[in-house]
């Protein structure tokens, strides 16, 4: 199914005003309904290398197999539908190829990558993560971080040795405990949730939310939300405004009306006008 009707997609990424070059990278395509932003980690251009294996190997097969079967179908292996499986799968393989990599070329010795991803068909989204790379919801005037971050500082608050206040001004703030390509195997978290026409979802690497409160993040999205491009733009600059010291990238997706799949005798018609 077609969503470019029912999805409007802006993106922007940036080095910021530290880093002498840009090791995040962003994916997206309104057709499949498919958003991917990666966040890279290690020596020398080892990080860009990562996050943009990630971005290519789950784009490139996703788009391919969802060309051909629609997300909501059901797996024959499990009885459920397909889409948590098949974006399982290739979020695997991108893992493989990354640790492969790492391990047979030494200049990317080390090299992993966070990743946030959305998928969305029939009026819901999928939702996939490994690290500290988020993904926001501006739903009706209320704004909140729809994932939980895969990190030493997220375990500390959850265990009660800091506040979410002692947080902001912690040291390690960037480890991470879960990533792509670092381990031969690794688990993606996966969350499915409802959609609604005029929601507005933020993902970004921690370039932004490291330097821009979630309070300033949402009422920006508020302010400007009317216009994605122009959001996306001044996230990153509210970033760079305030120190930049990371890479910056920010994807918005906003929700334009309802894409229900089509089923029964339609779903029939649909596949033969493809």
């Amino acid at each position: 199914m077609d969503l470019t009707q029912a999805l409007e997609i802006a993106s922007c990424t940036d080095p910021g005003m530290v880093r002498s070059h840009n090791e995040d990278s962003i994916a997206s395509n309104a057709a499949s309904g498919l958003v991917v932003l990666a966040d890279g980690m290690g020596g020398y251009n080892a990080g860009e290398v990562a996050s943009g294996m990630a971005t290519t190997v789950i784009t490139t097969e996703l788009q391919q197999i969802l060309a051909g079967v629609g997300p909501n179908q059901i797996d024959p292996q499990t009885n459920q539908e397909i889409a948590a499986r098949l974006v399982r799968d290739q979020v695997l393989k991108a893992n493989s190829s990354i640790y492969q990599a790492a391990q047979s070329q030494p200049q990317y010795a080390g090299m992993g990558t966070t990743l946030v991803l959305c998928l969305f068909f029939d009026n819901r989204v999928l939702v996939a993560h490994l690290g500290d790379s988020r993904l926001y919801l501006s739903r009706g005037g209320s704004f909140k971080q729809v994932t939980r971050d895969h990190s030493l500082l997220q375990e500390q608050i959850d265990s009660g040795l800091i506040t979410a206040e002692q947080a902001k001004n912690a040291q390690h703030k960037n480890l991470v405990t879960k990533a792509l390509g670092i381990d031969p195997s690794v688990e993606p978290e996966i969350h499915e949730y409802p959609t609604r026409p005029g929601d507005i979802y933020l993902l970004c690497s921690d370039g932004l939310c490291d330097m821009v409160d979630d309070a300033d993040i949402g009422m920006t999205l508020q302010a400007l939300g009317g216009n994605l491009n122009l959001a996306a733009q001044q996230l990153v600059q509210m970033a760079n405004d305030n120190g930049g010291r990371d890479n910056v990238s920010v994807i918005l997706v906003r929700v334009l009306r309802e894409y229900p799949a089509a089923r029964g005798v339609m779903a029939k018609v649909f596949a033969w006008l493809k």
